[in-house]
Order: C-alpha cells, then sequence, then structure tokens
C-alpha cells in the first residue's frame, strides 16, 4: 500500500478506520524531509497491515497545529485510536521498522489503562511525565538505540 494525503478532510475517518497509523509530517522546503520521504515509501509498500499517512504542513497547517508541529519531518503513530508516539526526525529504515513493530507489540488494554489513570489524576499524584502510556513510551526511543 503506498502511502495516502491526510487532509482534515480525511483525517478524523483516517483515524477511525486504521487499527495502525502513521502519520509523517512533512514540508517540500524541508530536506530532512526529503531524504525520509523513500524510506517510508518503502515501508509503506513493505507493511500492508500499517496505514501510512503523509501530512503536508503547509497545505494543513490547522492539522500541524494540533499536534503542535514545530520541527519536521514529525512521526506520529496512533494505535487504535491513540496516539502512541511521536517524534521529530528523519529516521532511518532499521529505526522506522523498530517503531513500527513496537507500535504492534504494544498491549493496548496496558495503554488503556494508563490513559484512565492519567485522565484520574493517579499520574500527576505520583509526579510522571506527560507520556502518553508507559509502554508506549518504550516506542519512543532515540534513533540509533536498540531496545
Amino acid at each position: 500500500m503506498s502511502t495516502i494525503e491526510i487532509t482534515k478532510d480525511n483525517f478524523e475517518s483516517t483515524i477511525t478506520d486504521s487499527s495502525i497509523l502513521l502519520l509523517d509530517f512533512w514540508a517540500d522546503w524541508c530536506g530532512p524531509c526529503k531524504q525520509f520521504a523513500p524510506v517510508y515509501e518503502e515501508a509503506s509498500e513493505q507493511y500492508s497491515d500499517v496505514v501510512f499517512g503523509k501530512v503536508d504542513t503547509e497545505a494543513q497547517q490547522e492539522l500541524a497545529g494540533l499536534f503542535a508541529i514545530s520541527s519536521i519531518p514529525t512521526l506520529v503513530a496512533f494505535r487504535e485510536g491513540i496516539v502512541v508516539f511521536a517524534q521529530p526526525g528523519a529516521l532511518a529504515a532499521p529505526q522506522l521498522e523498530q517503531v513500527i513493530n513496537a507500535v504492534k507489540e504494544l498491549d493496548m488494554n496496558e495503554v488503556r489503562e494508563e490513559l484512565a489513570k492519567q485522565e484520574a489524576g493517579v499520574d500527576a499524584a505520583e509526579g510522571s511525565d506527560d507520556a502518553v502510556a508507559s509502554e508506549a513510551t518504550e516506542v519512543s526511543a532515540e534513533p540509533g538505540t536498540e531496545q
């Protein structure tokens, strides 16, 4: 499956209809975005069970603002409609593969439990960070590191 263009018109339905969705926030003038584009496109052909979307931050400023995109490229991963990974920077193919596999392996029951705790304020009392879920944050290792 090739990448699809994500706009404000198809954003909600794409998230709702996709078990796993990766979004590449990019711009035409961005050198690192152009370096990452073939890696992302190749992965989209390799992982047919993952939806790969591209968000042009120039044309879709509202979406870029929604995600507070301040550096591009930025990769955002959703699993069952929940953001489980977000990181700026161009990834090499092995790093992107690591992210995809980690997102696939997430225990979504644990992720939802962690979200429920955070919404209830339990984590605030414990002084935790703003991570979406403890297991999901394991996905966000720095590029080039092994987990």
